[in-house]
């Protein structure tokens, strides 16, 4: 849980001059100006990161490298639709990094046993599907409907991953108990696995 909660972190702070962009254009701040200040915030993120000695992931060298290429067409053309089209792209990266099977074991704590890892696999796709399902609608809003565009980008991300989140977690468990029923497991094994997986989400 620890891993994953790190991971929405990184990739808010991958998308943090998109986001600025999204709530400057909201603000029917001028393309050119909001633009400019998305551009700064990319490049002054990288340089304070920099200077305190942190290491930049290849998603940040990424998003920056995209900021920079849609900032400016969106700046020679006054068509802010360009750098609103860069989230497609840091989405379709992830949704094919989260195509490798399996990558969703390593969320499964060691009090499972095991029991629940088929389906972490199956929402290691269904993860992968929303990704994509993100890019396609972020795509769509930024070319065919750019004034809510910035409604999008607030809402449909952070609330789609809470709801798919909130699947998984209940599934998972469900399927967990039942296959440590079914290989033998007593309720107070079971209870205690549960009450074990539990601290460890709170923990996390």
């Amino acid at each position: 849980m620890k891993n994953l909660v790190y991971a929405g972190r990184a990739l808010v702070g991958d998308l943090l001059a998109t986001l600025l962009f999204a709530a400057l254009v909201a603000l029917k701040v001028d393309v050119v100006v909001a633009t400019g200040a998305s551009i700064a915030m990319g490049v002054a993120q990288i340089a304070l990161m920099r200077v305190m000695g942190r290491d930049v992931s290849r998603l940040q060298w990424a998003s920056l490298g995209l900021v920079l290429v849609f900032g400016t067409a969106s700046m020679l053309a006054h068509d802010p639709r360009f750098l609103m089209a860069k989230p497609t792209i840091v989405y379709a990266i992830i949704g094919v990094v989260m195509l490798q099977r399996g990558w969703m074991l390593r969320y499964l704590p060691p009090a499972a046993d095991g029991y629940g890892a088929k389906a972490m696999i199956v929402f290691g796709y269904v993860w992968a599907g929303l990704m994509f399902a993100t890019g396609v609608a972020n795509l769509f809003f930024a070319v065919a409907l750019p004034a809510l565009w910035p409604a999008l980008l607030a809402i449909f991300p952070l609330v789609s991953k809470i709801a798919l989140f909130a699947v998984q977690f209940v599934t998972v468990r469900h399927l967990a108990i039942r296959e440590a029923k079914a290989a033998g497991a007593t309720d107070a094994q079971i209870r205690a696995r549960m009450a074990q997986m539990s601290a460890r989400t709170e923990a996390a």
